[in-house]
């Protein structure tokens, strides 16, 4: 039997090496050699984040990648490794289609077929579309390499076979978004607003890429009324806006759409989120990543019921309670947004953030606080972390909610003590409703918190405030309705 398919290999490799393949000679050598040590592929990716623009398509280039890196290295360290074969004889292969350079590792299995199936098939496993573009180019690539005489045809399908299941070993490990349950429960109706009729859509001209954005919402709902406004202004607006319309929009980021949130609940009118910000947790939580997903809730009516997560007093003089979509916290982070905030402007947000850790992880100080569901016991602590519904790990991946009206706080701990930055590092590791010495999670309905020094500051939402010396965590059950559409 193996004497039969060595056999047919030989016979298969031949009839490739003898047949005329009009166009052939020009493009596949090139193509081949364009693959070498994954270059082809780097490219692609890079093409697909810039030219396709989207969460999607960053996750699919990104997916690639990864997929890719696994392949190749499954190839180099086992699969070379277990089969000696010798490189097929160029005999029978014209002088035009051989490579300059050829490969001195042995034949089986492909590693340019595996690095072509692989990348192939993690980015049609996060984008269907961008799948169907690239899956020509890896077909030509596989092939390329019999056709140059570089491989047997059973190394090129064992090596596809390789990258197909480094994919799927890749999307076992970090699911893809369609395998991640449909978050936001209970559902709910809203008006259907048809091409926006009735919408009026808020956009922070400061927030992340939301001014970009609001071009692509006035072409895609041509009937709702799009006001960009600077961030001083955004209360106004969001108040006339709420008046006025039969549904609130918003464009921006987290502490944009928390502030529009609230006044959503306040006139008790449905909002519609489009994200424009630079991480928008709570529109991709809700699984919303490009306008056309919350054009389509629109346009069907389809919304979910969210819980509000609230602190009481809030940050304003009068008294009134703070609110947050995403997540509260107390400790290290607030300062680490303080410092970044302070320093982005002079040299940008990414340096500003490692300069922020580095300064908050050398300044051992802990704060001290009596934290409780009733009344609490003192203690110290680098951060307390509060998610306004419980955060599920997907693999090494951040976390997510799978429903955003669970009635529940995610509350986190990490114990003061020495060196915060492994303190920190383990609770980001841990999981949740985790316990150690380190780091503690429970989940709570209510949080009681006393005893804070002046000048202590909270974050919320990504915005930063004084916090009061006592206040209480809780939430405000299935307050708010917003779009979304239904999983397709």
């Amino acid at each position: 039997m193996a004497a039969w398919l060595s056999a047919r290999d030989r016979a298969l490799f031949h009839g490739v090496a003898t047949h005329h393949w009009p166009g052939g000679d020009r493009v596949l050598p090139r193509l081949s050699h364009g693959a070498n040590h994954g270059v082809l592929w780097f490219g692609a990716a890079a093409g697909i984040a810039a030219v396709g623009g989207s969460t999607r398509a960053r996750r699919a280039a990104v997916r690639g990648v990864a997929s890719l890196a696994l392949a190749s290295l499954a190839v180099n360290t086992v699969g070379k490794r277990s089969v000696r074969r010798g490189r097929p004889v160029l005999d029978a292969v014209p002088l035009i289609r051989q490579l300059k350079r050829q490969p001195i590792t042995t034949s089986f299995p492909s590693g340019h077929s595996a690095s072509a199936a692989a990348f192939a098939t993690g980015v049609a496993l996060e984008s269907k579309g961008w799948g169907a573009v690239v899956a020509p180019v890896a077909a030509s690539v596989a092939f390329s390499r019999v056709y140059t005489g570089a491989h047997y045809p059973s190394d090129v399908l064992v090596g596809a076979a390789l990258g197909v299941g480094a994919a799927f070993a890749v999307r076992g490990l970090v699911p893809t978004r369609a395998q991640i349950p449909a978050p936001g429960r209970p559902y709910t109706e809203a008006p259907a607003l048809p091409a926006g009729q009735g919408l009026i859509v808020v956009v922070n001209k400061r927030s992340g890429s939301a001014a970009a954005k609001a071009a692509l919402v006035r072409d895609a709902l041509p009937r709702a009324e799009v006001v960009e406004c600077e961030p001083d202004a955004l209360s106004a607006e969001l108040e006339k806006a709420a008046q006025q319309g039969r549904a609130l929009g918003i464009c921006g980021g987290g502490g944009t759409v928390n502030q529009a949130a609230v006044v959503a609940v306040r006139h008790q009118v449905p909002l519609a989120v489009f994200p424009g910000g630079t991480l928008n947790h709570f529109a991709y939580d809700l699984g919303i990543e490009e306008v056309q997903d919350t054009c389509r809730a629109l346009t069907a009516g389809d919304a979910v019921k969210v819980d509000l997560g609230r602190f009481t007093p809030g940050p304003g003089p009068d008294g009134e309670p703070g609110h947050f979509l995403n997540t509260f916290s107390l400790g290290v982070y607030p300062e680490l947004v303080r410092i970044r905030e302070h320093w982005a402007p002079r040299i940008g947000g990414w340096p500003a953030g490692v300069l922020a850790a580095v300064e908050v992880l050398r300044a051992e100080r802990p704060l001290e606080a009596d934290i409780g569901q009733h009344k609490g016991r003192r203690r110290a602590l680098w951060m307390l972390f509060a998610g306004n519904g419980m955060y599920q790990r997907f693999g090494p991946t951040p976390g997510r909610r799978h429903n955003l009206a669970d009635g529940l706080l995610d509350v986190r701990v990490v114990h003061g003590g020495r060196l915060p930055g492994l303190r920190l590092l383990a609770a980001a590791l841990a999981g949740p409703l985790s316990r150690s010495p380190v780091h503690a999670a429970q989940r709570l309905r209510r949080v009681w918190i006393s005893g804070l020094a002046k000048g202590t500051l909270l974050a919320y939402d990504g915005e930063v405030a004084p916090a009061p010396p006592e206040f209480v965590i809780d939430k405000a059950d299935e307050a708010l309705t917003v779009y979304r559409p239904l999983p397709q």
